[in-house]
């Protein structure tokens, strides 16, 4: 609350980043799945109460994104691979994503090409939100 005033004064915006799990259940993340799933809230009522002020807040909700985020966080080289490779099997793109897309993706959000955009949740995981799979 306390950049309130200066994103009023400057028309700015707030983009956050959640995950794919915010709206998915996958099981064995139960704390992560619920820390995603709280982001996605705060960013739907943070965009009704900044909305009247003229700051949009909206997010971005990845699935697996090729990164060291696994590896730093403990996981093995083999076991990323292979979460890499079954990801080919299991996103309907056929493919994890890369961090650019992301990147892409908060850069829109937070331009002026999405004046009219807040509250949105926006899946960047190939698909992953539309399927039955993990």
């Amino acid at each position: 609350m306390l950049c309130v005033p200066h994103l009023i004064a400057t028309r700015g915006n707030i983009v956050n980043v959640s995950g794919v799990m915010a709206t998915r259940s996958f099981p064995g993340v139960l704390a992560y799945s619920t820390s995603k799933s709280a982001i996605d809230q705060m960013t739907r009522c943070t965009a009704l109460e900044l909305a009247p002020k003229g700051v949009r807040v909206n997010s971005v909700n990845p699935a697996m994104i090729n990164t060291e985020i696994c590896t730093r966080g403990g996981m093995s080289e083999d076991d990323y691979a292979k979460r890499l490779e079954h990801a080919k099997t299991t996103y309907p793109l056929g493919r994890y994503g890369k961090a650019e897309e992301v990147a892409q993706a908060i850069a829109f959000l937070a331009s002026s090409r999405a004046s009219f955009i807040t509250g949105k949740h926006l899946h960047i995981d190939g698909g992953t939100h539309a399927t039955c799979l993990c």
